[in-house]
């Protein structure tokens, strides 16, 4: 397990060259109105997933263009990326899991980085076979090689917090975390690995391909989970209160949509988004995370589910002791939006 102080230097030495050498995938998201009486916000997300269906809800009904802002989506494809461009100005919001936000806090950076609206209560990735696997139990991974996540990210320590849950040490099982994020499904693909933690659509693609089968839930195993927030600089909240005001209503919006349409409404909605993923998948998807309970009523970031993250963190290893829930999280916004 790496140490908090190793953690945090890699994390460290990952921003600084980031910052240098900037490169995302974009995505625009469409809105009502008049470009030019909208105000743009540019939003970096850790990944493009059908798990964060609510936000893409807002994007493609026009949720954003009605608060008055002009979205503009860029996918860091990790939150050590996406927390780097938040850090450097380079996005306005970002959308990733608030872990990263507890690691800069811990480093004593002066603009801390607030998380004011959480999107999804349930882990979002499932663990994959090669074969069907008939009652699966979490002991069958004992001595097995399974494609994991990035040392210190939420992927990763939910996974171990599951295998503690039921009676495992992490240690036990052989994680392969050198694969970068996004790749493990083509590794899995391509014979690595007996297992694979993944998230949709990749996991459904290797079930799709024959390549793999579904056998367990790491959402529904682990229960309910803070797994990912928006957030955004201390001083940027202060000084655009109305623009983030206007951002957590549309996403509000889009929650509300979510928890009152079925998969087929959902799917059909931000299939935009999606163009690479077949229909019957994307209904399958959008289904499989609705069945778990993945998307809350609100988006207020409770006292409670922050701490149960601080201690996830703690158990990794990657915690030394708590941090102020106060400093680090702001329910006003997400309160407001449901009033």
């Amino acid at each position: 397990m790496i140490s908090l102080k190793k953690s945090m230097a890699c994390g460290l030495a990952v921003l600084l060259c980031a910052m240098m050498f900037t490169g995302c995938a974009e995505r625009s998201g469409s809105g009502t109105g008049s470009s030019q009486a909208l105000e743009k916000v540019i939003l970096n997300e850790v990944a493009h997933s059908i798990f964060y269906a609510p936000m893409y809800v807002a994007v493609e009904e026009g949720y954003f263009g009605e608060e008055g802002i002009e979205l503009e989506l860029v996918t860091g494809f990790g939150a050590d990326k996406t927390m780097t461009a938040v850090l450097a100005g380079e996005a306005d919001i970002g959308f990733m899991g608030s872990e990263s936000s507890i690691y800069t806090y811990v480093q004593g950076i002066n603009d801390p980085v607030v998380n004011f609206a959480q999107l999804t209560q349930r882990a979002g990735n499932f663990v994959v076979a090669r074969e069907p696997v008939e009652d699966f139990d979490w002991s069958m991974l004992i001595g097995a090689e399974v494609l994991g996540g990035r040392a210190g990210g939420m992927p990763e320590m939910v996974f171990e917090y599951v295998l503690k849950k039921n009676g495992i040490d992490p240690e036990e099982v052989n994680i392969d975390q050198s694969i970068d994020f996004g790749s493990t499904a083509a590794a899995f693909s391509g014979g690595k690995g007996e297992y694979s933690v993944e998230f949709e659509p990749y996991a459904t693609s290797l079930e799709v391909k024959g390549d793999g089968y579904i056998v367990a839930s790491v959402g529904e195993a682990s229960g309910y989970v803070p797994y990912t927030a928006f957030c955004a600089t201390s001083s940027y909240l202060e000084e655009h209160g109305d623009t983030v005001q206007g951002f957590v209503n549309a996403l509000q919006k889009g929650l509300d949509y979510v928890n009152s349409h079925t998969a087929e409404e959902i799917a059909a909605v931000i299939a935009p988004q999606f163009e690479e993923t077949e229909e019957e998948n994307l209904i399958l998807i959008v289904e499989r995370y609705a069945n778990q309970d993945t998307w809350p009523e609100t988006l207020v970031f409770s006292q409670d589910s922050f701490e149960l993250l601080e201690q996830i963190l703690i158990e990794a290893g990657e915690l030394e002791e708590m941090v102020s829930y106060e400093e680090l999280v702001d329910t006003t916004f997400a309160e407001k939006a449901v009033k």
